[in-house]
């Protein structure tokens, strides 16, 4: 179809006037010289009629204009530019052909991709429930019982092409991987030991040791939980045959040799394109059916075939665990991710697959019961990541039962981090806070020393009456001969004795009025805060968290809903955190993989690039297109 055509057709309207005296223009180009100098959300909803325009080109177009962009502004090597966009990039044009120009998913596009306009306001909605919370709900007490062991794993991300010797210090996302002659072993003065470097993700050999820790600090342990991502972070060349490789290899090879009963949740990175979990919904050829059934079938040695067979849905479940009144509901924390692209549609939905009523269902049946849940997913719903409309309909659905949920439990972030829900986020405090998130530290070397967690969990509520955290140390000497595995902290040991009162009893429930005395320590005792924000990598990488950092990272951890955050919004795909004069608090996403978002991190040079590019593979016509005046609003 012509360039000509499609502007006439009216599939394009945009707002291009701003107080910055942008004005409304007839041709493409004179759009992007409008908008170059001005990062405004204004500009970027002009930007985005050029983009709908290119995406109604086609996919193929659409894909090479983007690649050049990438690889114009220099935001990762050319092949990780053509590989991420010729992956992601159809999915992208794919919303940009269905959007209105402005609306509502408009500038929710512009506000999480681009960086450049205000979160909109939640769209209000109000999760249907079958029956109202029992006027006598409260979390029960402790029962005093010996406490059971679970361990929690999350983000191994293990590459099965890491090779001992290559270099760990390449251009690429990650390294330690024979990309070309230079990098491989005996070439490089970089050459990346047995068990890992911090830009690389983890061997083989380094998920093995941490099992092997497991089995010997944690030998009696009721299970396992897995918060997602067992794929590496090569998102740019990873294809379905090497996810379900990996995904079959950590689970019926590694996991299935170490761990006697795991329980798991898809991870972001669990499929590709990385982060494409399309609702059902969705009209598109580009399924991820293939990773929920590859995921099902994995799981089926611990979940059984029944249980199994409802994952392959879209990776969620619902089982008992069979030696406790314990339900753990596993839900697929991708349906509300910013950088799953497949949710920008004209009118998003409030309710994915229909994933949010499933889980009203499930908790409906455990309470009715009298079950305790554990809730696991892999992106917290309280950060940056998550969307504002489906963090607040989820966080309705763990006000309801927030006396039959124990705890959640999430991945994502790789790092060591908690977060509290409050009844009522206007007036936070111990008697508000009503939920706690447990978010496990990571695996991989890439975002501090490889860790994992173990529970000591009341077997009667399963509660959680505390935590430790086992480290390897990589800078401790003959780590790459064989990794020492050791105890790092224990939460109730480093801020039990020091809250008023004091919670130190080995069978008291670390409630989520705990967490919140918690953040307050946090506040009156630098000392412990700085303590708190160096465990976050694990020791390793430490910076001091001062001023605006300190408190935003307060926020954060009481804000289990995303839209309390505290986060503010910067171009580019990741989000940072306000920053005081000594540092930073970086908000953005460790797991994400899209490339997109990055390339307007400087607005200036990505509308000068993609100007560029698109009269270099398209030619003077696309940008000396008119374009109708009458659609412009």
């Amino acid at each position: 179809m012509k360039i000509s055509s499609i502007l006439c057709l009216g599939l394009v309207g945009a707002a291009v006037a701003s107080p910055s005296a942008i004005s409304k223009r007839s041709t493409i180009s004179e759009i992007l010289a409008d908008i170059e100098e001005a990062a405004t959300c204004t500009a970027c909803e002009a930007l985005l009629v050029v983009l709908k325009v290119l995406a109604h080109l086609g996919n193929d177009d659409f894909v090479d204009v983007i690649t050049e962009v990438c690889i114009l502004a220099g935001i990762d090597d050319d092949d990780v530019c053509s590989g991420s966009i010729s992956l992601e990039g159809p999915i992208l044009a794919h919303d940009l052909r269905n959007m209105d120009i402005p609306s509502h998913t408009a500038q929710l596009f512009c506000t999480t991709v681009f960086g450049l306009c205000d979160y909109p306001a939640v769209t209000a909605y109000t999760v249907d429930f079958p029956s109202a919370k029992p006027a006598d709900a409260v979390r029960p007490a402790s029962s005093g019982e010996t406490p059971i062991k679970v361990v929690h794993i999350s983000d191994i991300h293990v590459d099965l092409y890491y090779e001992t010797g290559a270099n760990y210090n390449c251009t690429k996302p990650i390294c330690c991987r024979p990309y070309d002659t230079a990098d491989e072993p005996g070439n490089t003065d970089y050459p990346a030991g047995e068990y890992g470097n911090h830009n690389c993700d983890s061997p083989v050999v380094l998920e093995q040791s941490m099992y092997a820790a497991i089995q010997e600090f944690a030998s009696d342990a009721a299970f396992t939980i897995f918060t997602g991502d067992v794929v590496e972070g090569a998102v740019w060349s990873v294809n379905e045959s090497q996810v379900i490789t990996a995904l079959d290899n950590a689970y019926e090879t590694q996991m299935a040799a170490y761990l006697s009963l795991v329980y798991a949740v898809t991870g972001n990175h669990d499929v590709s394109p990385v982060n494409s979990f399309p609702p059902a919904d969705i009209d598109t050829t580009i399924s991820s059916q293939w990773a929920y059934d590859t995921l099902s079938a994995d799981w089926t040695q611990w979940l059984g075939s029944t249980v199994a067979a409802t994952a392959d849905d879209y990776g969620a479940y619902s089982i008992k665990y069979p030696d406790g009144n314990l339900r753990i509901i596993a839900f697929n924390s991708q349906f509300y991710y910013n950088e799953n692209f497949w949710l920008y549609e004209a009118t998003m939905e409030t309710d994915p697959s229909g994933q949010l009523a499933w889980l009203v269902t499930e908790l409906e049946a455990a309470e009715s019961a009298g079950e305790r849940v554990w809730l696991m997913g892999h992106m917290p719903m309280g950060s940056s990541s998550a969307f504002h409309d489906g963090s607040n309909y989820f966080n309705q659905i763990i006000e309801r039962y927030d006396a039959t949920i124990a705890a959640t439990f999430y991945g994502h972030t790789h790092k060591d981090e908690f977060e509290i829900a409050y009844s009522d986020y206007s007036a936070q405090s111990a008697a508000t806070a009503n939920m706690v998130s447990y978010i496990a530290p990571a695996l991989t070397p890439t975002s501090g020393n490889p860790t994992f967690r173990v529970y000591s969990v009341d077997p009667v509520t399963f509660g959680v009456l505390d935590f430790t955290v086992y480290i390897a140390n990589m800078s401790a000497p003959g780590y790459q001969d064989s990794p020492t595995w050791e105890k790092y902290y224990s939460a109730k040991e480093a801020y039990g004795a020091l809250l008023d009162p004091p919670v130190t009893d080995s069978a008291a429930e670390m409630t989520p009025a705990f967490w919140h005395n918690v953040t307050a320590l946090f506040e009156d005792d630098d000392t412990v805060f700085q303590d708190y924000y160096a465990r976050k990598s694990r020791g390793w990488d430490v910076d001091s968290c001062t001023g605006s950092c300190k408190t935003d990272e307060i926020c954060q951890l009481r804000a289990a809903e995303a839209q309390y955050n505290c986060v503010t919004v910067t171009p580019g795909i990741d989000f940072k955190k306000r920053s005081s004069s000594s540092s930073s608090v970086s908000a953005s996403d460790e797991c994400s993989g899209s490339v997109f978002g990055k390339m307007f991190g400087d607005f200036e040079a990505a509308v000068a690039a993609l100007t560029e590019a698109a009269e270099a593979k398209l030619g003077d016509g696309f940008l000396t297109t008119a374009v109708n005046s009458t659609l412009i609003n």
